[in-house]
């Protein structure tokens, strides 16, 4: 899951139990659509990326320089802390738990749980967007 600095999810892929995060990382990148809000051109890119320890090598590190995206990972092997941003995407993802169909995968077809996992985040950001009115 990709999330803005607001916590509003952006993009989300899912892949099979057993892929790393890392190998998934570009398709994410990908699914960003233009960022809009502001007045002027909406913003097309990414320029910030803080991922966990799990997203530490050098296919990431190379992707985000072709991409132009400043990430801040922390090193796999250290005790780093994670850095103070990630707890958003686990603050989304725990509201993407609150449905539970999303909790617990019971569909066996990927079309329906992507299609589910869409909707969930289509209302996670209704309801923060309605709020903040």
């Amino acid at each position: 899951m990709l999330t803005c600095g607001n916590g509003l999810p952006l993009a989300i892929v899912q892949s099979a139990a057993n892929i790393n995060d890392h190998l998934v990382l570009p398709e994410l990148l990908d699914r960003v659509r233009p960022l809009r809000g502001r007045t002027g051109r909406p913003r097309e890119k990414i320029t910030t990326l803080i991922a966990d320890k799990g997203y530490d090598y050098p296919r990431v590190y190379d992707e985000l320089e072709q991409r132009r995206i400043t990430g801040y990972i922390p090193r796999r092997g250290t005790r780093d802390k994670v850095t103070a941003g990630r707890w958003i995407v686990e603050q989304t993802l725990a509201l993407l738990h609150q449905y539970r169909r999303l909790a617990v995968r019971w569909e066996r077809r990927t079309d329906i749980h992507q299609g589910f996992l869409d909707l969930a985040a289509a209302l996670i950001c209704w309801r923060r967007l309605s709020n903040q009115t």
